[in-house]
C-alpha cells in the first residue's frame, strides 16, 4: 500500500474514531514536503510524546529546518499516539507514520529519536513496533533505518543500548547532517551495515553500542565499559556546537 492509499484509509477508517484526530493529520502551515524521488536520505525526526508536546519543544525545531535545508535530506516527523489512536493503528494492522508524507517509519533511512526524559523510553519501544521496525539494534538487518538517540538522556545512554544503532552525545545543530551524510555516503556505497556504523563510530560526539561492552564485577555492580573494536574512540567526547 503506497502513502496515498494509506492516507485514503487513515481518514476513512481509523481518524474518525480517536478522540482527537488533529494530532495525526499533519498539513500544518509551514511543514516541509519534497519529492521522495529527488532526495537521497529520508528521516524521520520522532518524539515519543504526543504531538502538542513534541511540537512545542524547539531544539526538535531546529533539527526539522537545519535538515530540510539541504536539499537530497527529507526529515519528516512522528509522535507517540495517544492510546485509542495505538488501539486503532493495530486493530487495523496500519504502520505508525509521518506527517509529512504518511509514509510507514520501517521505510525510511533513518529515524531519530529524541531522548528528553526517561519516562519516554517505554514509548520509544512502542513507536519502534509499531512503525514494525525491530526494537532490538542486534535484529535490524541490512534494509532496516538506522536508530539514532541524542538530546539530555543521550548522556547515560547505556538503559536504552540495546535497543539504539548509535547515540549523539551533545549537541546535534552539526552532527546531525554529518551523521546523515555518513549513512546516505555508506550505502551508496554498499557497505554493510557494521561498516556504516564504525564510520558513524569516528564522528566527534557518536557513540555505537555494538563496538563496546559494559563489564560488571562478582556482585553485579558496573565497574566500566571497554572496546571490542580496534578502530572506535575508547572515550565518546560530548559533541559542542561552534560557531
Amino acid at each position: 500500500m503506497n502513502s496515498l492509499a494509506l492516507e485514503k484509509k487513515l481518514f476513512a477508517d481509523i481518524l474518525p474514531n480517536v478522540l482527537k484526530p488533529g494530532r495525526y493529520i499533519g498539513h500544518e502551515i509551514n511543514i516541509v514536503k519534497k519529492n521522495p524521488a529527488k532526495v537521497k536520505s529520508r528521516i524521520a525526526l520522532a518524539f515519543p510524546d504526543v504531538y502538542e508536546i513534541g511540537m512545542s519543544y524547539t531544539g526538535f525545531q531546529i533539527l526539522y529546518h537545519i535538515l530540510n535545508r539541504q536539499p537530497d535530506i527529507w526529515a519528516e516527523r512522528v509522535f507517540a499516539p495517544w492510546p485509542d489512536m495505538e488501539e486503532q493503528l493495530r486493530k487495523n494492522q496500519f504502520p505508525l507514520y509521518t506527517l509529512e508524507s504518511f509514509t510507514p517509519l520501517s521505510q525510511f533511512d533513518i529515524i531519530g529519536f529524541t531522548l528528553q526524559y526517561e519516562l519516554t523510553y517505554t514509548n520509544i519501544l512502542n513507536l519502534l513496533d509499531m512503525g514494525q521496525i525491530p526494537v532490538l539494534a542486534r535484529e535490524r538487518s541490512e534494509k532496516d533505518p538506522f536508530v539514532i538517540g541524542g538530546g539530555p538522556c543521550s548522556c547515560n545512554p547505556e538503559p536504552m543500548a540495546d535497543f539504539f544503532d548509535a547515540f549523539l552525545i551533545g549537541d546535534g545543530e552539526q552532527a546531525a547532517v554529518e551523521i546523515v551524510r555518513t549513512i546516505q555516503t555508506g550505502r551508496a556505497k554498499g557497505k554493510t551495515r557494521e561498516q556504516i556504523l564504525l564510520d558513524l563510530s569516528q564522528i566527534w560526539g557518536v557513540y555505537v553500542p555494538r563496538f563496546y561492552q559494559s563489564e560488571y564485577d562478582a556482585n553485579g555492580q558496573f565497574v566500566g565499559i571497554s572496546v571490542t573494536h580496534p578502530e572506535v574512540p575508547a572515550v565518546i567526547r560530548n559533541r559542542i556546537a561552534t560557531d
